[in-house]
């Protein structure tokens, strides 16, 4: 298998879910760019999506709306312009990269937390019940696996339960209400376009370092757009063939055998305002490590 071949499924993958322009810039920066100081050519940024297929003029107006919108800060040098993320941005990926690249263990104390509004502002309860972990059954009614720090700041016109039943019962409610089948074949897709730049590399097909960027990028970003719908729910309520494994795993097989190359072709073609990048952090390379 070549390494074109390889990638042919990550772009076809891109291809058929749409995604959007200004959500890959994003996912660019946070995974490449910051941990190399933060700011990126606009020139370089036109190079990496021209390998991705994605037109000049198409990546301008998505620069120019994460400009506007606060995401992305510009800064000009003569007639070239250089971009960095923003407040906005810089903490929203920082969220996420918890989820994205660190451990996904999590222990489970055998009961789930229900909660049943109680008249007052209903629309505010229910956002204070989903941002602490809740996820709605039915009209009124949540149910949570494992509530986040937030969840005292619930409103107090909320009725708060906790149950417990038996192993094989807790399964098939964390199945039916926090695992919704949309995600579970985004997973498998998942796997079906990666799967074959995993095998290409066991095979030892050497795979250019622009394609590395390309690829490594692709991973992070579909990937991504996975994990962060995901309820990470405990081992002991998933299925023993819940794809959210698998994906995993290939994770961490392909990110350290992408970042050799798609660092080297950073290390030679990306520029900021002064230059070349700077050297990437060392937190780089323990991504996906546990």
């Amino acid at each position: 298998m070549s390494a074109s071949s390889a990638l042919a499924p990550i772009l076809g993958h891109l291809r058929a879910e749409r995604s959007r322009t200004w959500s890959i810039i994003i996912t660019l920066y946070g995974d490449a760019v910051v941990p190399r100081g933060g700011t990126l050519g606009l020139g370089t940024l036109l190079e990496i999506f021209a390998a991705l297929e994605i037109g000049g003029n198409v990546v301008r107006t998505a620069m120019s709306r994460l400009a506007s919108d606060g995401w992305l800060e510009r800064i000009r040098v003569g007639r070239n312009a250089f971009y960095r993320l923003a407040d906005k941005g810089r903490e929203t990926f920082a969220a996420a990269a918890l989820r994205i690249y660190g451990p996904h263990r999590q222990e489970w104390d055998g009961v789930f937390h229900l909660a049943l509004l109680d008249g007052g502002d209903r629309d505010a309860a229910r956002s204070a019940l989903e941002a602490a972990g809740y996820t709605p059954v039915a009209p009124g009614l949540f149910l949570a696996v494992a509530l986040r720090p937030n969840a005292d700041a619930v409103s107090a016109e909320v009725i708060r339960l906790n149950a417990t039943t038996d192993a094989e019962s807790a399964r098939r409610l964390a199945r039916q209400v926090c695992l919704p089948e949309r995600l579970e074949q985004g997973y498998r897709r998942f796997l079906a376009s990666f799967a074959p730049l995993r095998d290409a590399f066991t095979s030892g097909v050497a795979v250019p370092d622009r394609e590395a960027l390309v690829a490594r990028l692709l991973l992070v970003h579909e990937y991504r757009r996975l994990v962060l719908r995901d309820p990470m729910l405990p081992a002991a309520l998933l299925p023993e063939d819940w794809p959210g494994h698998a994906a995993r795993m290939l994770c961490s097989a392909l990110y350290p055998a992408l970042l050799p190359g798609s660092e080297r072709w950073l290390d030679e073609n990306a520029l900021n305002q002064y230059g070349p990048l700077p050297a990437p952090d060392a937190s780089l390379y323990s991504r996906f490590r546990s």
